[in-house]
């Protein structure tokens, strides 16, 4: 069985190397971290706990055909952290066999043997304004067991001490394609102009690494589906 806060789509995916991609979301509860900007505490917090159902994977399937129809052919495992849920394995075998591809992410302090069979993993690393202390040998342990063609790094950038988090992160996985992700501090469910201020922190962002002889090979992103829709949920 897997807590399921929500089913929603089909959508655009807003962040990591999918960025852009029309997809399903599958958004599960619990999570191992408390990042203070976290977007979906609701997940973890209890303030949404009268939502999460327990259900099979034939369930989720056909939730998903039932909102989605055959509109789709990609699905995203959210969290919440998904990695914390060993039977979502039933659930990418499923999906596979239904000719869907499948993207999770997760912060990387915890390997479940079916993440080796994600389409696209993306792992974030929390950086210091999370409040969060990433345990990078936990990460390196995590990353080692997995197929780097299909891994993704994405960090969350706020400030300079976050930037420079990305930095280490960047150096210590050169291998691995890297993202960097301007942060959204605005998390009120009405934010006036959030898009334009959104846009200028984006535009920080981008000149910081337009500088940086160090950061040559990386992706500078915003989280697409925020200059979209704001913090709405469900899209």
């Amino acid at each position: 069985m897997i807590p399921v806060m929500e089913i929603f789509g089909p959508t655009i995916q807003g962040e990591g190397i999918v960025i852009g991609r029309k997809t399903m979301f599958v958004r599960t509860a619990g999570c191992d971290f408390r990042c203070s900007w976290c977007d979906s505490k609701f997940t973890w917090d209890g303030s949404m706990k009268e939502d999460i159902r327990m259900m099979t994977t034939e369930d989720i399937y056909r939730e998903l055909r039932e909102i989605g129809g055959q509109s789709f052919n990609h699905v995203t495992i959210s969290g919440g952290n998904p990695a914390l849920i060993k039977d979502i394995g039933t659930l990418v075998d499923l999906l596979h066999a239904e000719s869907c591809q499948v993207a999770l992410e997760t912060q990387g302090s915890k390997f479940q043997t079916w993440m080796r069979d994600i389409d696209q993993l993306t792992i974030s690393p929390k950086p210091p304004s999370s409040g969060m202390n990433q345990n990078l040998t936990i990460l390196d342990d995590v990353i080692s067991q997995l197929d780097a063609t299909k891994i993704n790094l994405k960090v969350v950038v706020f400030d300079e001490a976050d930037y420079q988090f990305a930095k280490q992160m960047h150096h210590r996985y050169l291998n691995l394609p890297f993202y960097v992700q301007v942060g959204n501090p605005y998390l009120e469910d009405e934010v006036n102009a959030h898009t334009s201020k959104l846009l200028a922190r984006y535009e920080e962002v981008i000149d910081r690494v337009m500088q940086d002889d160090d950061m040559n090979h990386v992706y500078v992103t915003p989280q697409l589906h925020t200059l979209l829709w704001s913090n709405k949920k469900g899209v």
